[in-house]
């Protein structure tokens, strides 16, 4: 009887894979795939064990979750080879193919099929396969080598890449794009800058402008104030501008200036100091030094004008959530009665931890000062003012009630704790 050599069937893997789920002539692709695959595999009797397919670029390695499952599945022994369209669709990048050239000198992967090719354990065939791979990564470099280049050839006709600010839209016109004004909206910035540059307009006073006569961005949305101050640094309205930001080259634009140079200039120099308030430049004493006991977003403070029937309006300032989490449900606190939360603080913790509340560094010389004022006051009141040594919620106080700006925040800082405000009240520790 003779001895025959019994040939392992190989149980394939048949990998469809597209680069984006957005692209739905793509996604139609894996379809066609895997029909054209299927028949191939009835036509030549392969036995395909399970089908897999994902949408997902090839050019980083490591990136593809179900390709890294394949690899995995092959060194555990669940298949022996892999069908599928072409080369490329299986690795872009030198990691992956490095871990299929792996297998196959391990004899995990004995064999790669693909619509017009055949690799499997040979010299030959895997310097093949590595040359048609990397082939493809070749092609991806120089798609990424030529785009900037386009961009670049781009800018220098006056061409910004990407959407335009808002008041302008791009076109797309007999196959020619181009920026064109946008013409429900593009008074509404022009007329924005000159309020700015004339009359010394705030952010928040174009906001509210913005919301009176209901400019919208081209999405449909309000205009928010950060897009607002955006906008008004934005030299694309006069002409010209900068790509990509920051690299310092500038372009100038073939699209039509909203504005003119001296109108932008005026509004930077306004950005930068304006006669009425500096804009983002207001010192709050306790800003930044709170965080919110409901949310753990920063507390900020803000400015606001109360009017009079007679005499100066009032100012008042307030600190609130930032409101980095949407519908945080912590109130308003004015400055005043934090300062009386501060002390307040500042007693219980003198009561309960005497040793630990002790001011110092930036504090001496205020210290200093605080000292020879409660000496002369002492003195006149025929008291010995060594007989009592410093207390800790009397010079708080005296912080809170005279002290500059500087002395107010040093006072919080030389706690030396994150303290938080919940239901205006000051606490050590955070309530989730």
């Amino acid at each position: 009887m003779e001895n025959t050599i019994k040939i392992p069937i190989v149980e394939y893997c048949l990998y469809a894979r597209k680069s984006s789920e957005d692209d739905e002539r793509q996604a139609m692709s894996i379809d066609s795939q895997i029909k054209e695959m299927n028949d191939m595999a009835v036509r030549d009797g392969l036995f395909i064990k399970e089908i897999r397919k994902e949408s997902h670029s090839a050019k980083m390695s490591g990136q593809r979750p179900v390709f890294m499952q394949i690899i995995d599945d092959l060194r555990s022994g669940l298949f022996t080879g892999i069908l599928t369209w072409a080369p490329d669709r299986l690795s872009r990048n030198a990691g992956d193919l490095g871990q299929l050239v792996d297998l196959m000198d391990q004899k995990k992967l004995i064999h790669i099929k693909t619509f017009t090719q055949a690799f499997s354990d040979t010299p030959s065939e895997k310097f093949l396969l590595m040359i048609l791979c990397s082939q493809a990564k070749l092609e991806n470099d120089q798609k990424g080598i030529n785009v900037k280049r386009g961009i670049r050839a781009k800018c220098q006709m006056g061409w910004r890449p990407g959407p335009p600010p808002i008041g302008y839209f791009n076109r797309a016109f007999n196959g020619v794009k181009d920026i064109v004004i946008d013409p429900d909206r593009a008074s509404f910035v022009t007329e924005m800058f000159e309020r700015v540059a004339k009359n010394g307009d705030s952010g928040r006073t174009i906001k509210r402008w913005f919301d009176k006569v209901g400019m919208k961005t081209r999405a449909g949305k309000g205009v928010t104030l950060s897009q607002i101050y955006q906008m008004l640094k934005n030299p694309f309205y006069y002409g010209e501008f900068e790509y990509p930001i920051g690299n310092g080259i500038w372009y100038q634009g073939k699209h039509k200036p909203l504005i003119t140079k001296e109108i932008f200039d005026k509004v930077q120099k306004q950005l930068t100091t304006s006669p009425k308030s500096a804009w983002g430049g207001k010192i709050i004493a306790f800003k930044g030094l709170f965080k919110c006991g409901s949310c753990n977003s920063n507390i900020i403070g803000e400015e606001k004008w109360r009017k009079r029937k007679w005499g100066e309006p009032v100012k008042h300032i307030y600190y609130h959530c930032a409101r980095q989490l949407n519908k945080c449900p912590e109130p308003y606190i004015s400055e005043e009665k934090l300062s009386k939360q501060i002390l307040r603080y500042i007693n219980f913790m003198n009561m309960a931890h005497p040793n630990e509340v002790h001011f110092k560094g930036k504090l001496e010389k205020s210290i200093q000062h605080f000292q020879i004022v409660r000496e002369e006051v002492l003195y006149k009141q025929d008291i010995n003012p060594n007989c009592s040594p410093l207390d800790a919620v009397e010079f708080a106080a005296y912080i809170l009630r005279s002290g500059n700006i500087d002395e107010k925040r040093d006072l919080v800082l030389a706690l030396d704790r994150q303290l938080y405000i919940k239901n205006r009240f000051i606490s050590a520790k955070f309530y989730e």
